[in-house]
């Protein structure tokens, strides 16, 4: 078969569900015997994510090749098990720095370089490499934003100029919000309306629209937006709030959605296959035990809002985990700097089953997090800390069982004497250059987990690789000193001689890890730490 391309672009506003939209797609699309891989297109002028506020962004999600990329990259490899590359993730930056260098090289023979066609031209060789290097039958492709911003005209143009080569292999979905304004008590399709024209606009048609909406899309509204969006009745999808985003590829399903993406490519539409997706949705349903986990850090406020998507791949382990255990976790985001402020609040830390720090930078809050920790250890609440997280465990063990009461990282006190977290040597160039752009420690690294260890019986074998996304290390000057005082080196990565985990023993469980477990949880295949964290968990309570 020819490959197929299908296009997700947003309508009236961001953040109503392009990525889970296509995640779900991708899935359904999967289950139907395709092979299917996605890509995530960012308007930013940021060469990658790393550099962008989590806050207003969101998390940076790192894939196995070290890319640091937006949270959706995440989402795809969740439903799609699969591992997402680098060159499935572009921004403008990347696009851009492409274009010039390739004009630096000669590589336009010396014609002169121009932003229509040879950026869209560019944005079309990146998709067809992606889609070639994944072999997949169907690539879909999600543009960051809604149409009408000026960020998105060459991406649009790009697609636009794929359909003109390829009737029919290019296909466009838009997803668009159906507001429900509650003094007026009915479902408005004008945004709607208005953002398909804009579109029009751009020269592209949508042959499909994905309502997103707080009620069940009605027969009225649906003739509505295909009449005056020339979309055929049947390809207007209803997209109402489900409880759980694992519910999405079953809601698509029953509109036979993917069936009629096939169809419009001239594809064989196949039986489905959702049987372990839906066992793992109805575990979900079916959990009644709550356990109340606390996860404790920094980037949740903005203004007055609470943003869980800055850590967005933690929350979605602890739901894996949660449906392998039978339980519902109840997640509350505790800010740090609560701590600090108020020691006293601390204890209220005793109505929770577990606790949980994840990764994160800076000076801001830590503090707060090492209460956390002792408070935890000493108390004998699971724990699982993940690379900030772990670097923590270490500076409290150090200060309250070894007595050295100015332990700390040199990333936020150069002049401690008993620096226990120091930045890695090939590191520290790049930091003294200011070279601070995808420049971590990233990607996937080996582990050699030690024998009668937390970690060695959670993941049920010797040797693991695990995703990193750090600059600062274990100082093994204090390796022995610490591990004679009773901290358990569980996990070491055999080349560098780096610690990788760290343990308490007698504890009933914590662990913290340099690495980031959660980008490699999935649905059908939960992360066996998280696993483990939340049975331990359900224990406790």
């Amino acid at each position: 078969m020819n490959h197929k391309y299908l296009f997700i672009v947003g309508g009236v506003m961001s953040g109503v569900g392009k990525g889970t939209s296509s995640a779900a797609l991708g899935l359904t699309l999967k289950s139907k015997g395709y092979d299917v891989t996605a890509i995530k297109i960012d308007p930013y002028v940021n060469l990658d994510a790393g550099t962008m506020n989590p806050v207003e962004h969101g998390e940076v999600f790192v894939t196995v090749d070290g890319d640091e990329t937006d949270q959706d990259v995440g989402t795809y490899e969740r439903y799609l098990e699969i591992e997402i590359r680098k060159i499935n993730y572009m921004t403008t930056g990347r696009v851009y720095q492409s274009v010039i260098e390739r004009e630096r090289n000669l590589e336009y023979g010396g014609k002169c370089v121009e932003v229509v066609p040879d950026v869209p031209e560019e944005v079309i060789r990146r998709i067809k490499l992606a889609s070639d290097e994944a072999k997949s039958d169907i690539t879909i492709i999600e543009v960051g934003g809604t149409v009408g911003e000026y960020q998105n005209v060459l991406f649009l143009e790009a697609a636009r100029m794929m359909q003109v080569e390829d009737p029919d292999g290019v296909r466009f979905a838009m997803v668009s919000y159906l507001p429900v304004p509650q003094s007026i008590g009915e479902m408005k399709t004008k945004p709607t309306q208005y953002a398909v024209r804009t579109l029009n606009a751009a020269g592209i048609r949508p042959d499909f629209i994905i309502g997103r909406s707080s009620l069940p899309m009605d027969k009225p509204r649906k003739e509505k937006i295909a009449r005056f969006c020339s979309v055929p009745w049947d390809h207007i999808i209803g997209a109402v709030d489900v409880k759980s985003i694992y519910d999405i590829p079953r809601v698509f399903e029953e509109q036979n959605f993917a069936g009629l993406i096939l169809e419009s490519f001239g594809l064989e539409n196949r039986s489905s296959e959702l049987g372990r997706w839906n066992e793992f949705t109805d575990k979900i349903t079916n959990a009644t035990t709550e356990i109340k986990i606390g996860v404790i850090g920094k980037y949740f406020s903005t203004g007055d809002f609470v943003l869980s998507d800055a850590y967005i791949s933690v929350l979605e382990a602890i739901k894996h985990a949660a449906a392998e255990n039978i339980v519902k976790a109840k997640v509350d985001w505790l800010n740090s700097e609560e701590y600090e402020k108020d020691p006293v609040k601390i204890s209220e830390l005793s109505d929770y089953n577990g606790l949980l720090i994840p990764g994160g930078f800076g000076s801001r809050g830590i503090e707060g997090k090492i209460k956390v920790i002792e408070y935890a250890r000493t108390n004998n609440i699971p724990y699982l800390g993940l690379c900030y997280g772990m670097q923590c465990a270490v500076i409290e063990f150090a200060r309250n069982e070894l007595g050295w009461k100015d332990a700390h990282t040199t990333e936020i006190d150069e002049k401690t004497s008993h620096p226990v977290i120091h930045i890695m040597q090939d590191q520290k160039k790049k930091m003294e250059e200011e070279d601070y752009g995808g420049t971590m420690r990233l990607g996937s690294y080996d582990c050699h987990l030690a024998e009668g260890t937390i970690s060695r019986q959670a993941y049920g074998q010797s040797d693991i690789s695990e995703r990193h996304r750090h600059r600062y290390e274990f100082n093994n000057d204090y390796r022995k000193e610490l591990e004679d005082a009773g901290l358990v080196i569980a996990g070491v990565n055999p080349t560098q001689d780096l610690v990788e985990i760290v343990e308490i023993k007698g504890h009933p469980f914590f662990v913290g890890v340099q690495f980031h477990p959660e980008f490699q949880s999935r649905p059908l295949s939960p992360h066996p730490l998280f696993v483990n964290f939340i049975k331990a968990a359900k224990e406790k309570k």
